[in-house]
């Protein structure tokens, strides 16, 4: 097995927020949506089956910790969960909060405008809210 590396596409879109016990948590930087990122510290993985069993029941703890927090931080109408890996092959699993409102309801939310980044003060408050708030769900 080789050494891990995040995708450049992964690096370049996200941001760091939290480390679980199997996972990077990251926040995508489109403050259109509350959307975090898990990325398994695992190399060369590219779909869920290729974990083990028990790493398959620890990202599903830690996909709900990150579903569990975005709906308490943003009282989201849905939680979105999914794994395309259609762009970018290394296993990553999206968590969004989406609302009645958001501008992609009911569809997904790839492809409908472009990202709209956070500015740095609020990326920064951003992250600092998800970190305590993931760190309480897990």
């Amino acid at each position: 097995m080789s050494e891990f590396t995040f995708h450049e596409r992964l690096a370049r879109d996200t941001v760091p927020v939290a480390d679980g016990p199997l996972s990077f948590v990251r926040l995508m930087n489109d403050r259109t949506y509350p959307w975090l990122v898990l990325v398994p510290r695992r190399s060369d993985l590219r779909e869920m089956h290729d974990l083990t069993a028990t790493e398959q029941g620890q990202l599903m703890v830690e996909i709900t910790a990150a579903s569990r927090c975005l709906e308490r931080l943003f009282a989201s109408d849905k939680i979105n969960v999914g794994a395309l890996g259609n762009l970018v092959p290394q296993l990553h699993i999206h968590v969004i909060a989406r609302f009645t409102s958001d501008p992609a309801w009911p569809g997904p939310v790839w492809g409908v405008a472009p990202p709209e980044p956070y500015g740095s003060s609020d990326l920064a408050t951003r992250v600092e809210v998800l970190r305590v708030a993931f760190h309480q769900e897990v």
